[in-house]
């Protein structure tokens, strides 16, 4: 075994240990107001990316960092590319070479962790999109 497979198998669980934002809290209460995409990015998405969207959280090995989320419209020839944001927020990103999830998917863990209907994950990953674009650097 390779060092930084074994350094991978161990690090994954103290990872899922420190970050336990990266799972869901478990079900919401269907009468609960649902979270903004300002609340969304804060529970889900901080914790990688940062509060600023620019890449700065805390990003452990074997992970990359971040990109940086206000600068999507810019590097797209000048416009968001929210289809692009939507695919990626519910499938996630995956690193080549049989490396792990870059970014959780977030249509899975909505719908099976917090048990919501496909509206409602489509709604969240909607809310996030939306405040991702709301903060796009001019």
């Amino acid at each position: 075994m390779t060092r930084n497979r074994l350094k991978f198998l161990l690090f994954t669980p103290i990872m899922l240990l420190l970050f336990p934002c990266l799972h869901a809290q478990g079900p919401e209460p269907s009468t609960s107001k649902p979270p903004s995409g300002a609340e969304l990015y804060q529970k889900n998405c901080a914790v990688c990316h940062g509060m600023d969207l620019k890449g700065t959280g805390p990003t452990p090995y074997p992970f990359r960092t971040p990109p940086d989320l206000t600068t999507l419209a810019r590097r797209h020839g000048g416009k968001f590319p929210a289809a692009y944001v939507s695919k990626v927020l519910r499938n996630g990103v995956v690193m080549p070479a049989h490396g792990p999830a870059e970014m959780p998917t977030w249509g899975t863990d909505f719908r099976e962790a917090e048990g919501l209907s496909s509206a409602q994950v489509t709604q969240r990953i909607a809310d996030l999109t939306n405040y991702i674009k709301s903060r796009q650097v001019k």
